[in-house]
């Protein structure tokens, strides 16, 4: 055992928190094999997360002594704060559980961070969906924009900027934050509007529903990159970026809905009808959401490489093979 760590001692540690969920297994790859560094992840006890590139262990952010415990164990070099309750829709419905996960968990894992002996490279990752209501103007956003949430889940994660804004500067942490846009790709939730729209293309061209796709507010403009072009991101700004610094990460390209509808119906083999559900559409929606990537860019060099077709394509043949006829 002790050989083994004295090998890995050379080797950057990263701790990723909240892996289970869409972006975690492309982010575990990437630090393993793209990054060569010894990659541990967390999930909760009722999650599955199965990943021979990382060590695995349950963790509740709600709970501070668990994530204390777990970060002297391991005493990573950067940790990446993926743990959210990330669905807009979910938020909506229910409120104290987005702000209990998104706002108190955070805050219990700066504590635990803080309490550390030594300091860490964090990486507290937002959403586009704070900067809310855009002006006219003001597309594509920075960062120094005004944020005016749209609804509970942007909310919360423009409470937790503010705060990991402060904690960086006041206890001095070594602490970067994200604000990613729409990021989309294989093995997305259906609750996402493009994992939604191919899956229910699938079904339909597999003949295990009627050849009608039902959808939400087709007009709002949204800014999508692949998720691993967004993970390249994370793991060049854990590096690169400036403690206490908040950094956009999308392909600084708006899309509309309807658009992407288009694309993904244009590479079915199925004839379909589309009609609105009303239980589909938001109680807010914030007309168009565009990242101004200046900031990341020089800060990292990063930009995003993988075409929006590529995406949507891989997208469709993963349901393709998931779902069974």
């Amino acid at each position: 055992m002790s050989g083994t760590v004295i090998e890995d001692e050379t080797l950057k540690k990263a701790l990723i928190i909240g892996a289970a969920g869409f972006v975690g297994n492309y982010l575990i790859n990437h630090l393993a094999l793209d990054k060569g560094m010894e990659v541990y992840a967390t999930k909760l006890a009722h999650e599955s997360l199965e990943n021979e590139n990382a060590k695995v262990t349950d963790l509740n952010i709600l709970d501070k002594q668990e994530i204390v415990d777990v970060l002297f164990k391991i005493r990573p070099d950067y940790i990446f704060h993926l743990a959210a309750q990330s669905s807009v829709g979910v938020a909506w419905k229910n409120p104290s559980l987005t702000i209990d996960v998104n706002i108190k968990g955070s805050v219990n894992v700066m504590d635990a961070i803080r309490e550390l002996y030594y300091k860490p490279r964090v990486l507290l990752i937002g959403s586009g969906e704070e900067y809310g209501h855009i002006k006219p103007g003001e597309t594509p956003i920075n960062e120094e924009n005004n944020l005016r949430p749209g609804n509970i889940y942007a909310a919360t994660k423009a409470c937790q900027n503010m705060i990991g804004s402060i904690y960086a500067k006041a206890y001095d942490m070594d602490l970067m934050l994200v604000r990613a846009f729409n990021h989309i790709g294989p093995n997305q939730l259906p609750m996402f509007v493009v994992a939604d729209f191919c899956k229910q293309v699938v079904e339909i061209e597999k003949g295990l529903r009627e050849p009608v796709m039902y959808v939400g507010n087709l007009k709002a403009m949204r800014d999508f990159s692949d998720v691993r072009d967004v993970v390249r991101a994370y793991a060049l700004l854990i590096e690169k970026g400036e403690k206490g610094e908040t950094y956009n990460v999308g392909s600084g390209h708006a899309v509309a809905i309807q658009d992407i509808l288009d694309l993904i119906l244009s590479k079915s083999t199925a004839t379909i009808k589309v009609e609105v559900d009303p239980a589909k559409i938001r109680p807010v929606d914030v007309p168009i959401i565009e990242a101004d990537t200046t900031k990341i860019n020089k800060a990292t060099g990063w930009k995003t490489e993988i075409p929006l077709e590529q995406t949507i394509e891989e997208t469709l043949n993963y349901w393709r093979s998931k779902i069974n006829e």
